[in-house]
């Protein structure tokens, strides 16, 4: 057993070399360490009570503080003028576009009368090639429901601002 014990005290000596150098660096550096701060002093004032009671001086009011403010005037705003009405007068054809492609019928002097609608148009485009406000071409449009969300392919839609469909 005399080689594996010095073996053993081979590896030994490192570990317990570099505990000690480490145990001494520990105290060393320990010195460092600044002393702990005392506890703070608590200090309890007690007051002792007046043993002669005064009665304190009620404050009186005066006419300025029992009413509120008067609120400001309520000045109202200048009347609404009327609201001009839209525009209304013959349709005017601009040309097919996307939403309006369907055919026109007209009068003898070319003005549209009547408007087919086809696969995809929509009402607010037939409004716009015919330069027209959707609420005029509603009006002369009573019988579209919906406010013009509602049209078929096939229906007809009237362009004469002096009649109604």
């Amino acid at each position: 057993m005399g080689p594996k014990e010095s073996t053993g005290r081979r590896r030994a000596l490192p570990y317990a070399r570099n505990l000690a150098i480490g145990v001494a660096g520990l105290f060393t550096l320990s010195g460092c360490v600044s002393q702990p701060a005392p506890p703070p002093v608590t200090v309890v004032v007690t007051q002792q009570p007046d043993p002669s009671p005064s009665v304190a001086p009620v404050p009186t009011s005066t006419a300025r503080d029992a009413l509120p403010p008067e609120p400001a005037p309520i000045v109202p705003n200048a009347p609404a003028e009327p609201a001009e009405p839209l525009p209304e007068g013959p349709a005017f054809d601009l040309g097919p576009r996307d939403g309006a492609l369907g055919p026109v019928a007209t009068d003898a002097e070319g003005n549209p009368l009547t408007y087919t609608v086809v696969a995809g148009d929509v009402f607010f485009d037939i409004a716009q090639r015919f330069d027209l406000p959707q609420q005029q071409l509603l009006r002369m449009n009573p019988s579209i429901p919906g406010l013009g969300l509602d049209i078929y392919i096939g229906d007809v839609v009237n362009l004469d601002w002096t009649t109604t469909r």
